[in-house]
């Protein structure tokens, strides 16, 4: 009785570890937030870099690196279960706070960067993928809103935090032994507070289903490519990346530019952020309405958000946009990474996820590129421009391609639909 209990699905039913992992993603978003104000200015201002593009070179190493190690940490997930690799992703983190209090130059802050895209990639990997595992497949995108919401709160936190504190202390040491305390309580947590979840995943699939335990190969081929809806979200979530990493480099540099306080600058970050912690609400709302919905309306408000900021100049409106900007964003993020969540067999489902996160993530290393050309060869504003008009284009994407993929009223096939008895005649994908 005790072991069936312990294998059964739900929220309600695993609360603690639930809570635990909410913390958790929490920590990670402080962990990436505590960047998000200070460590841009930190370049210009201490270390003496004047080119945008150099500036922008942290975010480039920051998004190829989780990026690849998103596509490894879904497979590891699956092979060495959640919990190693949890604990991996936070004892890369330790070393950050020590090289951004102590970089004599600003290659040094790029090689932190690579610790923080390792540590990101592996800790919000598998935080993710634990809550799907403990939530089960009714309340998969309530387990992935709260997932998003809490990180991105964390996010908004950081930014929020380390500007007042670099505001009334200075842009070094201060706001790192923040981070530092951070860092050293989600690894203390994660060692020995987290319980493997793995084995709740199995509970949702057969393993005998002819899409049951796909190779590697074969999974990043679907995920990428071979299913146009998959495609659609792997392409919207590159793009809308753009629009985070825009909010890291060109709206801190923008705005003071512009003459507005750190302090304020960070509020201004922060809110973009703060406002992601609808998803909580949005992830619900996908499971009564569906995916489709949501990501389409997102990408469409994100874009126009980031357009408005340039047509603004003072702080209020700023932060307005923002929030609007933010807004979008809590209603696609969660809901693009639930359709991979819902086409994959439960077998595969992480190495699945880890592949859209992949391309999602690589758009912080594409975005960073692009944004920071335009701001070098152009001008800030053009930044904005661009991604408004590239978030635009790939929402009509989604609109074209992406079908629905509710588990109960999607018109998506699925590989492997929970609901089939063994032996019955699948469709082909």
């Amino acid at each position: 009785m005790s072991e069936q209990t312990d294998l059964k699905q739900g929220i309600r039913e695993h609360l603690g570890q639930f809570s635990l992992h909410v913390l958790l993603v929490f920590a990670t978003g402080l962990t990436i937030g505590s960047e998000r104000t200070v460590v841009p200015v930190l370049g210009g201002d201490v270390l003496g870099v004047e080119s945008f593009f150099v500036i922008g070179s942290f975010v480039i190493s920051f998004g190829f690196v989780k990026a690849l190690l998103n596509l490894y940490a879904g497979k590891w997930g699956e092979e060495h279960g959640r919990k190693p690799v949890l604990v991996l992703g936070w004892l890369t983190a330790l070393p950050i706070p020590v090289v951004l209090v102590y970089a004599p130059s600003w290659s040094w802050i790029t090689v932190g960067n690579i610790l923080l895209g390792i540590n990101q990639a592996l800790t919000w990997s598998m935080a993710i993928n634990a809550k799907i595992d403990l939530a089960g497949p009714e309340q998969r995108g309530l387990a992935v809103g709260i997932d998003e919401a809490f990180g991105y709160t964390g996010v908004a936190a950081g930014a929020w935090i380390t500007g007042v504190i670099a505001g009334q202390t200075s842009l070094r040491p201060e706001p790192f032994y923040f981070l530092a305390v951070v860092v050293v309580l989600a690894t203390l947590i994660s060692v020995f507070l987290i319980k493997e979840t793995v084995q709740l995943a199995q509970l949702e699939g057969d393993d005998d289903h002819h899409d049951a335990n796909l190779p590697f190969k074969d999974v990043l081929k679907r995920a990428t490519y071979g299913d146009r809806t998959l495609f659609a979200a792997a392409q919207a979530g590159h793009i809308e990346n753009f629009v985070d990493t825009l909010f890291w480099i060109a709206v801190p540099l923008y705005l003071t530019s512009q003459g507005l306080a750190i302090e304020a600058v960070g509020v201004v970050v922060g809110v973009h952020s703060a406002v992601y912690f609808l998803q909580v609400g949005t992830g619900g709302l996908a499971d009564r309405i569906g995916r489709r919905p949501p990501v389409i309306a997102g990408m469409f408000l994100a874009g126009g958000g980031v357009l408005g900021m340039v047509f603004v100049d003072s702080y209020l409106p700023w932060a307005v946009l923002s929030g609007v900007s933010g807004l979008g964003m809590a209603l696609l993020y969660p809901n693009l990474m639930t359709v991979p969540s819902d086409a994959a067999h439960p077998t595969w489902r992480s190495a699945g996820m880890g592949v859209y996160r992949m391309w999602r993530d690589a758009g912080y290393g594409v975005g960073a590129i692009l944004i920071g050309l335009s701001m070098e060869f152009v001008n800030a504003e053009a930044a904005f421009y661009m991604t408004a008009i590239l978030m635009f284009v790939s929402g009509a994407i989604v609109y074209l391609w992406m079908e629905e993929t509710h588990p109960d009223f999607g018109t998506h096939e699925p590989p492997a639909p929970a609901t089939e008895a063994p032996g019955q005649p699948t469709p082909e994908d």
